[in-house]
C-alpha cells in the first residue's frame, strides 16, 4: 500500500511539473529564452527589476511558467522567429522588441502590464493588443494589417502603423494619443475624435482616404494636410458622432409647459425647441431642445452654467432659471427638467408658408402653411391664404378647406394650445407657358397668410406672412430660400426673416446622418434670436463658435428613392436693426449628408428696398391716426405741402386702394381690408413718401 501511495506521488510531480512547462512550438523564439543571460544572447531578457538575466533558472532546457512571470523585458529582433506561442505566459511582460522577424500573428491581449511593443518589419497579419490598458507605444509598420482595434486602450500616447493595409483606423478611443503614424496604408477613412488634439499626424501616401473625423480644434491644420498632399476627394469634419471625443459628460432633461399654474406634472404639454445658453467660464454655445422637449448637452469636464433662453422672457416664468454643474464632480448622467409656466395672459400667433415643392411653369406645387400658438392662452379663430387665382389652380388642401373664394382659402382652428404648432398643406398646380395668362421661369408669384385673431395679440408683425417665390424651371434638390424673397421693404428692418434649406439623398443608400451646417453673418444678423420653426425629421439645434449653426438629423436614414428621399429645415432669424436701406444680406448652408463631401447650397441674398422713392420723412408733413385701425385712418397734413394722389399697398406691394385726385382727402376707409400689414404712400408736389399701419 505505501509503495502505491508512493508512486501516485511521483504521478502528480511530475505531471504537476510537465504542466507548468510553457509551450514554445517556434525553436528559434524557445533558442533564445532557454539561453538568454549569456553569449549572444545577453541581451534577451530583463527581470522585474530591470537586470538582464538567464530565464531558463533551472537550466533544464525549457521555460516553466514560474520562469516566464519573472521577465519584464524581452527582446528577440532580428531572428527569424514565425511564431511567438507561449508569450501569454510572460505575464508581467512590460516591453516587448520582436520586430524585424517573420511574425503572421501576434496576441498579447492578456498582458496587462504592457507598456512598449515594437513589433514591425514583420508579416503581421493580425495583432489582438485590445485591453492592454497600460499599453503606451507600439510601433506595427512594416506588416501586412489589413485592421487594427484600438479600443480599451486608455494609456497610448504613440502609434506607428505605416506600411500596412488597413482601410479603417478609427483611434476615437485613444484619449491620450498624442502621436499618430499612418502612413502609407490603404486608408479609406480615418477617425481622430477623440477630444484631444494630436502633436503630430502623419496620414502621407494614402491616395484612397475619403474621410477624416476630427476634433473641431483639429479640423483647421488636417483640411490644410488633406490639400498639400493633394487628397481632392478627401472630407475633414467632425460628425462621425455628435458627443465631444474623448471622455465626455451629458447633462438631460426635458421642459413642459404648466398651463394651470399648479407644477410641472406627466400631463403637461410638452415645451419644444427650448433654446438652453451652455458656458463653462470661457466658451459660449447653445443648445436647442427637439420638437418633444427633450434635451441632452453632452460637455467635457469642467464647471457649467446652462440657462433656458426664452423668445419671448415677459409672457413667462421659467423654473429653474439656471443650473450649475460640476464633472466629474457629479454624476453623469445629470438630469434636470425645467418648468414653463404663464406669467399673466398674453396673446401671441405666428404664421408662416414654407415652399416644399417648388413652383414650375405646368406643374403642381406644395406649399406648407405653419401657424403657432406663441402666447400663454388657448385660442380660436382662422388661417387664410391669398394667391393669385389667374396663374395658380387650386388642386387640394389637408386639412380640407372651410371657405373659398377665387383668390383666397380658408380654414377654421379651434382650442391652439400654448406653444402648439399645426400646419396646412396645399397643393396649386401653375399655369404653363402655353396658358393665358403665361408663367414662365423667373416669374414670381406672391402669397400672403394669415392668422386671426388679431385683435389684442402682442405682436401682430406675425399674424401675417408674404411668401415671394420665383417660378424655376428645374430645382437643385439641396438649396435654401429666403421666404420673404431677394427685396424685402425696409420696414422689416431688425425683424425676423425666415429660411428654407431643403436636402435630398441623391445617392445610392440610405443618409444615416445628415447634419445642415450654416455659418451666420453677424454683421448682419442677430444670432441669439434664431429660432428653428419646421422641419421635416426629427432633429436637435446646435449654436457654437460664434456663428456656427448646426441642424443635427441623427440616425433618420433618408432613403433614396424619389418618392421619399426629401427633407427639409426651416428657420427664422431677426436682421440687425443698424441695418438700413440698400443694406443686403446673404446666406448659405453645406449639407453633410454621412460621411460625404459637403453640399453647398446656392447664396439666399435679400436687399432691403423700398417700395418707391421717399424724397422725404412721412413725419414732417403727416399724422395718421389711430394706428393700428379698424375701419376709418385718420390723415392729418399740415397745410405746407399737396397731396396728389394716396395709394394703400399690402405688405407684397400690391395696390390695395386707389385715391387718385386726394388734395382734399383726410380720411380713408380701410374697413373693407383684411387684417395685416399695409403701408400708405403719398404722393406729393414735394416727393413720395410711405409709412406702416396695421389693419384691426
Amino acid at each position: 500500500m505505501k509503495k502505491l501511495y508512493f508512486l501516485l506521488l511521483c504521478f502528480l510531480f511530475f505531471t504537476t511539473a510537465k504542466a507548468q512547462i510553457v509551450a514554445l512550438p517556434d525553436t528559434t523564439f524557445k533558442e533564445k529564452l532557454v539561453l538568454s543571460g549569456k553569449g549572444q544572447y545577453l541581451y534577451v531578457a530583463k527581470n522585474l527589476s530591470g537586470v538582464y538575466f538567464e530565464v531558463d533558472a533551472n537550466k533544464d532546457g525549457e521555460i516553466v511558467s514560474s520562469e516566464a512571470l519573472q521577465v519584464s523585458y524581452l527582446n528577440v529582433v532580428g531572428s527569424t522567429i514565425t511564431d511567438l506561442t507561449g508569450i501569454l505566459s510572460f505575464k508581467n511582460l512590460e516591453t516587448l522588441y520582436c520586430n524585424n522577424n517573420k511574425i503572421t500573428a501576434l496576441d498579447v491581449r492578456g498582458l496587462i502590464g504592457m507598456k512598449d511593443i515594437i513589433c514591425s518589419n514583420n508579416q503581421l497579419r493580425s495583432l489582438n493588443i485590445n485591453g492592454l490598458v497600460n499599453l503606451a507605444h507600439i510601433d506595427c509598420s512594416y506588416n501586412q494589417l489589413s485592421a487594427l482595434n484600438l479600443e480599451n486602450l486608455p494609456s497610448m500616447t504613440e502609434l506607428n502603423c505605416g506600411k500596412n493595409n488597413i482601410t479603417t483606423l478609427n483611434t476615437s478611443d485613444l484619449i491620450n494619443l498624442w502621436g499618430l503614424n499612418c502612413w502609407g496604408n490603404q486608408l479609406e477613412s480615418l477617425f481622430l475624435k477623440n477630444g484631444k488634439e494630436q502633436g503630430s499626424v502623419n496620414f502621407n501616401e494614402n491616395p484612397n482616404l475619403k474621410f477624416i473625423c476630427a476634433d473641431e480644434s483639429e479640423l483647421g491644420w488636417l483640411q490644410k494636410g488633406v490639400i498639400a498632399m493633394g487628397y481632392e476627394h478627401c472630407v475633414v469634419n467632425s460628425y462621425c458622432s455628435f458627443n465631444p471625443g474623448g471622455t465626455f459628460y451629458t447633462i438631460k432633461g426635458n421642459s413642459k409647459f404648466d398651463l394651470l399654474g399648479d407644477g410641472c406634472d406627466e400631463t403637461d404639454k410638452k415645451y419644444p425647441n427650448l433654446n438652453f445658453s451652455v458656458f463653462n467660464g470661457a466658451t459660449k454655445g447653445n443648445i436647442i431642445s427637439n420638437k418633444l422637449g427633450l434635451y441632452a448637452i453632452p460637455v467635457q469636464a469642467g464647471n457649467y452654467t446652462i440657462t433656458p433662453i426664452l423668445e419671448n422672457p415677459s409672457y413667462f416664468n421659467i423654473s429653474p432659471a439656471s443650473l450649475n454643474v460640476n464633472f466629474p464632480s457629479q454624476t453623469s448622467p445629470y438630469t434636470q427638467d425645467f418648468c414653463i409656466a404663464p406669467n399673466g395672459v398674453h396673446k401671441d400667433l405666428e404664421v408662416t408658408i414654407l415652399s416644399t415643392i417648388p413652383a414650375r411653369p405646368g406643374f403642381d406645387a406644395t406649399y406648407k402653411i405653419i401657424y403657432k400658438n406663441k402666447g400663454t392662452s388657448t385660442q380660436s379663430g382662422s388661417v387664410s391664404l391669398t394667391f393669385n387665382d389667374a396663374v395658380l389652380d387650386f388642386v387640394s388642401a389637408v386639412p380640407n378647406v372651410n371657405s373659398q373664394i377665387t383668390d383666397k382659402l380658408s380654414w377654421d382652428y379651434s382650442s391652439l394650445l400654448p406653444f402648439e404648432t399645426r400646419e396646412i398643406t396645399v397643393i396649386l398646380n401653375v399655369n404653363s407657358p402655353m396658358e393665358t395668362p403665361a408663367v414662365n421661369i423667373g416669374d414670381r408669384l406672391s402669397f400672403n397668410a394669415l392668422i386671426t385673431p388679431v385683435a389684442g395679440d402682442e405682436k401682430p408683425v406675425d399674424n401675417s406672412f408674404a411668401l415671394r417665390q420665383s417660378v424655376v424651371g428645374s430645382f437643385d434638390p439641396n438649396d435654401k430660400t429666403c421666404l420673404e424673397g431677394d427685396v424685402i421693404t425696409p420696414e422689416l428692418i431688425g425683424e425676423y426673416v425666415h429660411y428654407l434649406i431643403r436636402f435630398e439623398n441623391t445617392g445610392t443608400y440610405p443618409a444615416e446622418n445628415i447634419v445642415v451646417k450654416d455659418l451666420i453673418d453677424l454683421r448682419k444678423f442677430d444670432i441669439s434670436t434664431l429660432v428653428p420653426t419646421k422641419a421635416s425629421h426629427d432633429f436637435v439645434t446646435k449654436l457654437s463658435q460664434g456663428n456656427k449653426v448646426e441642424f443635427i438629423f441623427e440616425n433618420i436614414n433618408l432613403p433614396y428613392d424619389d418618392a421619399t428621399n426629401d427633407g427639409y429645415i426651416a428657420f427664422k432669424i431677426k436682421t440687425l436693426p443698424t441695418l438700413v436701406t440698400g443694406d443686403s444680406f446673404t446666406n448659405e448652408a453645406n449639407i453633410y449628408f454621412d460621411y460625404n463631401f459637403p453640399i453647398l447650397t446656392n447664396k439666399a441674398t435679400s436687399t432691403f428696398k423700398t417700395l418707391g422713392i421717399t424724397d422725404f420723412a412721412f413725419s414732417n408733413y403727416f399724422s395718421v391716426y389711430p394706428n393700428p385701425v379698424n375701419d376709418i385712418l385718420n390723415i392729418n397734413n399740415n397745410g405746407s405741402i399737396e397731396v396728389q394722389s394716396i395709394a394703400v399697398l399690402d405688405i407684397l406691394g400690391q395696390l390695395v386702394i386707389a385715391v387718385p385726385n386726394a388734395q382734399t382727402i383726410s380720411k380713408i376707409d380701410v374697413s373693407k381690408l383684411t387684417t395685416g400689414k399695409y403701408f400708405l404712400k403719398m404722393n406729393t408736389d414735394k416727393g413720395t413718401s410711405i409709412m406702416k399701419f396695421i389693419k384691426n
